[in-house]
């Protein structure tokens, strides 16, 4: 027996030379590098999961004592307040748009762009998703893109929402910096609301939510993007760095927890690729 634990003593202490000895191999080290593994955790990179404020934790008045009838109360508090379901929020780009005139009212899809959104609205029929809401920018170019997404799903017209919130601008100063594109003013009077229209849009179930839900919103380019940085807790200033096609599709899922993932980003390989867009025409005669 004394042999027996003499040899196993022994050869664990062996082992252990070994894989200490293995730490120290530069090439280990090399990978740990490589994954940063030695490295603190940016604060960036770290997961804010109160980000909606509706964290149950959050929302419910803190325990005032360790008294039994206090820890079920704030149990209990805690209860009615977590979501149970997620929710889809399914972002399209508006259809490709002749930009001429001054307002917003010439503002109209192309030929092309009435194409890309039927194909995108056949697409969404495919998936055989149930619509508990649709929502639209009130710009021309995205009223006339879901109009023509809604002549292809299962979802009555009459149940549209119109939100302002949503129009196209301006979110935030981008980085790294455009330098030919410098428009202060539009920052000024467009991020708050595009913020606002996030706020409004992107947060987790309510407790009383008993399903997982599908809300499609119809809207632009830096919207989508400005949105998808902030959902994702990537820096906001980023959203530049981001392209969508005309009439694509987004798909982000917030659970219940509250963490965010995204499913599709600008998905247009639905479409065929001669009609795949994402710049503005500028000329009519290069409109199809």
């Amino acid at each position: 027996m004394r042999k027996f634990t003499a040899f196993a003593c022994g050869t664990g202490a062996g082992l252990a030379a070994y894989y200490f000895q293995k730490l120290r191999d530069p090439q280990l080290a090399v990978h740990n590098s490589w994954t940063n593994s030695d490295r603190p955790i940016s604060e960036c990179a770290l997961w804010d999961s109160n980000w909606d404020f509706r964290d149950p934790k959050s929302l419910v008045r803190p325990q005032k004592n360790d008294l039994p009838q206090e820890q079920n109360r704030y149990n209990s508090d805690l209860e009615k307040h977590v979501a149970k379901s997620a929710r889809h929020i399914i972002l399209i780009r508006h259809g490709e748009y002749l930009d001429v005139g001054d307002s917003d009212d010439t503002h109209h899809l192309t030929d092309r762009g009435r194409l890309q959104a039927k194909y995108t609205g056949q697409r969404l029929r495919e998936l055989g998703i149930k619509w508990d809401k649709v929502i639209a920018s009130n710009m021309v170019r995205a009223q006339e893109t879901a109009d023509i997404i809604l002549n292809q799903i299962d979802y009555d017209k009459a149940k549209l929402k119109h939100c302002s919130y949503l129009r196209e601008g301006a979110p935030i100063p981008p980085q790294p910096p455009v330098g030919h594109w410098k428009p202060e003013a539009s920052f000024f009077r467009d991020g708050a609301r595009i913020e606002a229209a996030f706020r409004r849009y992107f947060h987790r179930a309510l407790p009383e939510q008993e399903k997982e839900s599908y809300t499609l919103i119809v809207g632009h380019g830096n919207v989508i993007r400005y949105f998808v940085c902030r959902a994702l807790q990537f820096p906001a200033e980023a959203w530049l760095r981001i392209s969508i096609n005309h009439a694509s599709i987004t798909w982000l899922t917030i659970s219940p927890s509250g963490n965010v993932s995204i499913k599709y980003l600008g998905d247009t390989g639905f479409m065929p690729a001669k009609y795949l867009t994402h710049r503005i025409p500028r000329d009519a005669k290069n409109v199809v």
